[in-house]
């Protein structure tokens, strides 16, 4: 199946929020040029009214065009490889594809070939998520991955010592995708499945919770989180801007957690909340 490739010229001060609204659209990975964003997104799921509303919404705050390619999956395949270097995080974790060396200068050296995905950990906020689960202790641990992507949450706690990993996605590819990067990583306490929080077992309770989602899903849900979570655990949470830090912690707070960090990156925010006792 093909890909439809969006090339907006724009402002660099526009790009993440461009993203964000062309994620709310559906489409799955993006990359950053010297003019602005190419975005991507399975043709059948392309929808150009919905594309221009999103144009028309920035036109009158900065100058903005775009254009769309029609891009074979090899095609795509081949993009990834040129455009996918490394990343380092807190010189501590490496992410890479498996084209990449390893480097051993690294306490983990994780793996990750994406396939058309938003979580590769070259956009901040799956950086800040894996920057606050190293100061999270997994080793022993349970873990729920909400909207897992590639997996490489997953895999870092799994990679931490963790004992039981659940992760989930509602795309088909994700799944597909997060499997095999947790076997490329020999993470075989990893458990992928395709749904929502709403299919994970009601019974299940978690001594971490990982969700780098958005703002309108993490504001529905984080009740549903907090249902799920251990006494003393954590929750951690990323996929929103600066401005709604307020709106998440308050959601949290209410569900008896308690804002235990806070990280910020080019005005994206993850938070950190910690789950004290049963009844809290």
């Amino acid at each position: 199946m093909n890909y439809t490739e969006l090339q907006i010229t724009l402002s660099a001060d526009y790009t993440d929020i461009l993203m964000a609204e062309l994620a709310e659209l559906g489409f799955e990975s993006f990359t950053e040029t010297d003019e602005g964003l190419n975005a991507y997104i399975l043709e059948p799921d392309f929808n150009a009214a919905a594309v221009q509303s999103v144009i028309d919404k920035y036109a009158d705050q900065t100058a903005i065009a775009y254009q769309i390619n029609s891009l074979e999956k090899k095609n795509w395949n081949e993009e990834w490889e040129q455009n996918y270097q490394p990343i380092e995080v807190q010189d501590q974790i490496r992410v890479r594809a498996s084209f990449h060396e390893p480097d051993a200068g690294f306490r983990y050296d994780i793996v990750i070939n994406p396939k058309m995905s938003f979580g590769t950990g070259h956009h901040e906020t799956t950086a800040m998520m894996l920057e606050h689960q190293l100061n999270v202790d997994a080793a022993g641990k349970t873990v729920l991955d909400v909207g897992s992507g590639t997996g490489i949450l997953a895999i870092l706690a799994a990679m931490q010592g963790a004992e039981r990993v659940v992760a989930f996605d509602i795309e088909e590819w994700a799944i597909e995708n997060a499997r095999e990067n947790a076997e490329l990583n020999g993470c075989s306490q990893i458990e992928v499945f395709q749904g929502t929080i709403h299919d994970v077992n009601p019974a299940e309770r978690f001594d971490i919770v990982l969700a780098n989602i958005n703002r309108n899903v993490l504001l529905e849900d984080i009740p549903v989180y907090a249902r799920l979570m251990k006494p003393h655990s954590t929750l951690l949470v990323s996929g929103f801007y600066e401005q709604d830090a307020p709106d998440i912690e308050e959601k949290g707070v209410g569900e008896g957690l308690t804002k235990t960090g806070q990280l910020s990156q080019n005005k994206w925010v993850s938070l950190k909340f910690d789950k004290r006792t049963h009844g809290s």
